[in-house]
Order: C-alpha cells, then structure tokens, then sequence
C-alpha cells in the first residue's frame, strides 16, 4: 500500500491531507497582476491572503503558492477563493494524476513538472497544480524553485501575446511551458541513450546493463506522467465553461498536439532502450563467443601436442625413438609443424 493511501485511509472524501515531503520551511506566495498597460508584482512572506485579495476583473491577479505541507494554510486560500475541498484535496495529493477538473467556481488542472540529470540518470516529478478562476489563477509549486521563472520574464517585458490576453491565455502559457520542458528532458535522455549505444559497441564492461534498467525505469516514469495529459486537455477543448475565452481552443489543441508528441518520443525511447538491451545481450554474447573461439583453437593445438607428449612421457623401455640421438629435436620440430599446420588450416576455414 502506498504511503498516500495509508494516510487517507479511512477519511471522508474531501479530506486534505498533504501525501508529500515538505519542500520548503515557510509557504510563500508570488503574486503578479497586469493587463497590457499595468504591472504590479509582490512577494507575501506572512501570507496574509485574507487581507491581500481584491478582485478585479481589469487585471490578471496570478497568486503563486510555493509549497505544499501547511494544510491550514491551503484550507485558507481555499475559503478565500471560494476552491471547493475537493480540489484542496487534489491540490495537496502529490501522487494526483494529471487530470482537469470542472467546479462551479472555476477549472481545476494538475500535472508534473519533470527535469532529469544525466549524472544520476533519474528523472524528478514535481507536483504542479492550477486553479482558473474569473479573472484570476492559483498556482501551486512543491518547491521554493520558481518553475514559470521564464513566464514571468515575458510578463515584465511584455513580450508576446501574453499582456492583451487574459487569465486562460496565463493557465494556456504556464501549461505549455511545462509541456516544453518534457521536450528538453527527452533531448537529454536520447543524448544519453545514443552514448549508452556507443558504450555498449565498444566498451567491454557490464555497467551498460544497470544503466539501460535505470533508464527504462525513468523512460517509464515519463510516460506514467505524460499519458493522462491527452485526456485532461482533451476534456479542457471540450469544456462550456465560461471562464475560457472565444478562440483559447486552438492554443489548447496545439498543446494536445504537442503533448501526443512528447507520449510518441517516450515510447519510441523506450522501443530504443529494448533494442539496445537486445543489443547489449547480442554483444555480451559475442564476446563471449569470441573468447570460446580461441580458448577452443588453443585447446585444438594443443591436443596432438599433448597427445605426443603423453606417449613419449609414458614409463616404457622399449620406445625406439627414445634412443635417437636427435629425437628430442624432431618431435619438438614435428610438434611445431602440427602446430602451424593447425593455424593454417583454422584460418583457411575462416575461424581465425
């Protein structure tokens, strides 16, 4: 049983209880607003949400929470944005599943946040989470790191659509970023399957074994990840809520297309990865069979060899040769002449 199932089990759904590992010691929340004309960004160490909320439909309001573990705190901001427990519940679920969710108030989305380190070959899941509202957005990070840093740059410099569109348009951007940094997680890991593939042609070591585990293990975890985001955005294009705007549906179905994209790479990857096992195996074999060919050409030489040695070693007077005043010299001659003739004959055949 999973550790987030023993800490749910037996609670009333809509429980909230936070499944993770707290990320950061105090919850921070970052808070931005803009419309083409204005910007205004600030930075809430005491998380006072109560008192900091004003809604206004003239601006963006994106409220960034960092963390996860203070539960009161997320029932909080859930009271002042009116986010039903049943979000909460999903919002501090790090297990959740990418999945989109329709309330009354406004349009629950989840999904990961994925990096991966060539050093370690492991691929780090974070938990992301999105609440759209009327006219403004919550997000929620596991960790202090800032993951829509570049959004937030293109906001200040106004660059791109971003500053005349609306609060939609905001979730579209931070999703796709995401969904863009699934690309550069796949590029690094075929940069490593490519050399794990070199490694495995000319290197003679076992390690490459372990590694291609290691990485179908991680490859697997992509997909586990990426797969239910075709059905979240699927639902989202197919959604009659009134907080997307006319014409967000075709941002939301090259996202789709983007996100099939990123399933296909991690299942041709992991195709990659058991054709290189194949590969490893064939090549272990190989060598394998290489050092039994020689080991079987020695073996052949030295047959007749000993076979002659045996004879003249055996505890006989009568042997005639041992009389010879040069017999030493010819059986050693004739031991080299079986030897060469035995080299020969193996090459001609091609065994050599």
């Amino acid at each position: 049983m999973s550790k987030k199932r023993r800490k749910t089990t037996g609670l009333p759904p809509g429980a909230i209880v936070f499944t993770g590992k707290q990320q950061v010691t105090q919850i921070a929340v970052q808070y931005v607003e803009y419309n083409e004309k204005h910007l205004r960004q600030e930075s809430v160490e005491d998380v006072s949400i109560k008192t900091f909320h004003a809604p206004n439909e003239e601006v963006v309001q994106w409220y960034d929470v960092r963390g996860l573990h203070d539960v009161e705190l997320i029932v909080e901001i859930g009271k002042v944005f009116s986010v039903h427990s049943l979000v909460l519940e999903d919002i501090v679920d790090t297990n959740q599943r990418p999945k989109l969710e329709e309330t009354e108030r406004g349009v629950f989305v989840t999904m990961k946040s994925l990096g991966f380190s060539a050093e370690t070959m492991e691929v780090t899941v974070e938990h992301v989470a999105f609440y759209l509202g009327d006219a403004f957005l919550l997000t929620f990070q596991e960790k202090e790191e800032d993951l829509f840093l570049v959004i937030r740059n293109r906001i200040e410099k106004s660059a791109g659509k971003i500053r005349c569109k609306t609060t939609d348009y905001l979730l579209y951007a931070l999703l796709d970023f995401l969904v863009d940094r699934y690309f550069v997680v796949l590029e690094e890991i075929e940069e490593v399957i490519e050399s794990l593939e070199l490694r495995i042609v000319e290197s003679h070591s076992n390690q490459e074994r372990a590694e291609i585990f290691r990485l179908k293990r991680e490859v697997s975890k992509i997909r586990k990840n990426t797969t239910p985001l075709r059905e979240m955005l699927h639902a989202f294009i197919n959604s009659d809520s009134p907080l997307k705007t006319e014409g967000m549906d075709m941002y939301l179905r090259d996202l789709k297309d983007h996100t099939f994209h990123v399933v296909e790479l991690a299942e041709t990857y992991r195709e990659n990865l058991n054709s290189l096992q194949d590969l490893l195996l064939s090549e272990l074999g190989h060598r394998t069979n290489s050092v039994m060919q020689v080991l079987t050409i020695v073996s052949s030489i030295f047959i007749p060899l000993t076979f002659l040695a045996g004879i003249y070693g055996m505890n006989f007077k009568n042997i005639p040769e041992l009389h010879y005043q040069n017999g030493y010299f010819v059986l050693v001659g004739v031991m080299l002449v079986i030897a060469v003739g035995l080299l020969y004959f193996f090459r001609r055949k091609s065994w050599l």
